[in-house]
């Protein structure tokens, strides 16, 4: 009886190591930095504008990609004014990178503009190869005003 209880408790040691290991190799990528960018392996990454923005038009930007499944994702982002201006506008920037890359590389990118309104907001769903990190880098303007923002990578399998 003593030997089964040892022999379960090994079992279940070794188990649970080889869980450990798997998952850390999983996550080693973690904590690495592209540009400002961690390359993380979260569902979802939101940046926001982090500059101090000259002038009284623009309030605040965001950039977003979120994780949609194998060789999905949803990427875009708001730009946000402090009032009803001319022109808002957002360009949206999606970049990738492999974990041993030391920078990212363009993959697509799209621009909207509105007129006499308070805010624009732009996102689409991507058909992206897996084995690369995504991230989001928009572009955030509101008449002169002009400002940016990122989100961190998200690894696509």
């Amino acid at each position: 009886m003593r030997k089964k209880i040892v022999s379960v408790c090994l079992t279940a040691m070794l188990v649970g190591g080889l869980s450990m290991t798997s998952m850390q190799e999983a996550r080693a990528a973690e904590g690495k930095v592209i540009d400002g960018s961690e390359l993380t392996h979260e569902e979802e990454s939101i940046g926001y504008d982090t500059k101090i923005t000259r002038g009284e038009d623009l309030l605040t930007g965001y950039s977003k990609c979120t994780k949609r499944g194998d060789g999905k994702i949803y990427a875009g982002g708001t730009t946000i004014a402090a009032q009803v201006v001319k022109s808002v506008q957002i360009a949206v920037i999606v970049e990738r990178a492999k974990e041993e890359d030391t920078e990212w590389s363009y993959y697509d990118n799209w621009h909207k503009e509105n007129k006499n309104t308070n805010r624009a907001m732009s996102n689409r769903m991507l058909y992206v190869d897996g084995g690369y990190y995504y991230r989001v880098r928009c572009t955030h303007a509101a008449n002169s005003d002009v400002s940016s923002s990122f989100t961190d990578g998200i690894y696509i399998d």
